[in-house]
């Protein structure tokens, strides 16, 4: 079955089904490892803490998946959805700023495992140009449109400080890569069609600060 889609449906997926979609794949990556053959929308909601109604709909986005009564076909439904994720080929990435976070995601084993090969990386640093880092050689960053094009690097993972960032950015997007991950914490400015995720770590400790702060607070503490 050809779940492809075409520029209109994709326009209709919002951001948090494909989040979804991410939770399913993990959740029957699970269910293949304790050795289940079928798994019903209930059991996949339930792992999830979503409604079986929740599950059948974002799932429906994509085209027709299991029997009705039966459930759906672990591997296949597995297999299908990292069809739907773009996992199921090899990603050429490359990674720009090898400090203390780039060094961590070199050596994040589960890139590998979903598809995402890191088989560049540069730095400004001179003592780490030319360096062999995890197995691959430390680029100057001088030459970063040049080696992006050559390796036909598909996505980047810029993790930069922010005063830099967009300098940088600028150059992969005249390399004529589509896919940009940023750890830097700054608002990029790229085309329309290129795409950028942002990873700010602060801001995601912020949101467990505040539900910390909320959770613990006296009741009625801010009212007026």
């Amino acid at each position: 079955m050809d779940i492809s889609l075409g520029p209109t449906a994709r326009k209709r997926i919002s951001e948090s089904t494909i989040h979804r979609i991410s939770l399913y794949y993990r959740a029957l990556s699970f269910l293949e490892k304790e050795n289940f053959e079928t798994v019903s929308s209930k059991e996949l909601a339930r792992r999830e803490k979503l409604t079986p109604a929740q599950v059948r709909k974002d799932l429906s986005f994509f085209g027709s998946f299991g029997t009705r009564g039966l459930g759906y076909p672990v591997a296949e439904l597995k297999a299908k959805v990292s069809k739907i994720l773009g996992i199921d080929r090899v990603w050429r990435v490359a990674l720009v700023g090898v400090g203390n976070i780039g060094s961590a995601l070199v050596s994040y084993k589960e890139f590998i495992k979903q598809g995402f090969h890191i088989v560049k990386l540069f730095d400004n640093d001179q003592r780490k140009i030319g360096s062999n880092h995890k197995g691959i050689i430390v680029s100057d960053i001088k030459n970063l449109r040049t080696e992006l094009q050559e390796g036909h690097i598909e996505m980047v993972v810029v993790a930069v400080p922010a005063t830099v960032a967009q300098y940088i950015v600028d150059d992969i997007v005249k390399a004529d890569v589509k896919a940009i991950l940023n750890f830097a914490p700054i608002n990029l400015k790229v085309p329309p069609d290129v795409h950028v995720r942002n990873e700010n770590m602060a801001m995601e400790l912020e949101y467990l600060s505040f539900a910390m702060v909320n959770d613990h607070a006296p009741k009625g503490a801010g009212k007026v």
